[in-house]
């Protein structure tokens, strides 16, 4: 089991350089097809005048101009790879990556930019919610992952047990392979027998698990995971995202945002 084909969000900024970089590498090191994609949407006009058909053209070229300039760079980038595609749509960035997900194994995309470029940025909640794919969540400045000491935030819900499996292309490579549950207390035995099942799941597709561990914390979950991952030296964390039944508070909303928002390290979510 391993990615045959990645795709990166790549929108022409400083800031997606080292994500393009870091794509690159990937691909290579699994001989992996990579997929470059951006998305611009333009503001059809809607004046009610002579020259309004024209200023919609003209700002349709316009994009289509950008995306091609971008699709330059990537193709700068991405030459290093066997086999490189460059897709630049036009339309809403999420949709663009959405409807074009189905051609990939993984996404790699960045952290949101903040308002003055999220008419083109791409917003990490909407693309684990609606893609379909594990994605891959790179902070900023970060352009290599070794994947050497891989954590795993799990609780015994679907999206964790989905991404367990979305990852086992990066755990089989680890080095160390630590699985972390948030658990109640008076919940231990219960935590033990689902990770005895966890790690003979995990034997069978060739990881090992080299460390596990349990957490009674009354600080914020995300965080308490976060300070686990820095002090164990992780360099992936790999969580579900998103829950919809109510298996464990953590897999909630506000623990994904906090991973979302705050993680330094690279993350590997599914939904």
């Amino acid at each position: 089991m391993s990615f045959s084909a990645l795709m990166v969000h790549f929108d022409g900024e400083p800031s997606s350089h080292p994500r393009l970089r870091m794509a690159v590498e990937l691909a290579r090191r699994f001989e992996a097809a990579l997929i470059g994609i951006a998305g611009r949407p333009y503001l059809p006009s809607f004046l009610a005048n002579e020259n309004a058909g024209l200023q919609e053209k003209d700002e349709q070229e316009e994009m289509t101009r950008a995306l091609a300039e971008i699709g330059r760079r990537f193709s700068s980038v991405a030459k290093q790879v066997a086999h490189a595609e460059w897709r630049g749509i036009l339309g809403d960035v999420v949709q663009v990556v959405t409807n074009e997900a189905r051609a990939a194994d993984l996404i790699i995309i960045g952290h949101r930019q903040g308002a003055r470029r999220s008419y083109y940025t791409l917003d990490p909640s909407a693309a684990i919610v609606r893609m379909g794919r594990p994605v891959l969540l790179v902070p900023q400045g970060v352009e290599s992952l070794e994947a050497r000491r891989v954590m795993v935030a799990w609780k015994d819900a679907r999206e964790a047990r989905r991404a367990i499996r979305d990852a086992i292309p990066f755990l089989r490579r680890a080095e160390q392979v630590m699985i972390v549950e948030v658990c109640e207390h008076g919940e231990e035995a219960q935590s033990q027998q689902h990770m005895k099942d966890l790690k003979e799941y995990l034997f069978r597709h060739e990881v090992v698990v080299t460390e596990q561990a349990y957490l009674h914390s009354e600080q914020p979950v995300a965080s308490e995971l976060l300070r686990f991952a820095k002090d164990e030296g992780a360099d992936l964390l790999v969580a579900g995202a998103y829950g919809h039944s109510r298996l464990g508070e953590w897999i909630f909303g506000g623990v994904t945002r906090g991973l979302l928002e705050n993680s330094p390290i690279c993350a590997l979510f599914s939904h």
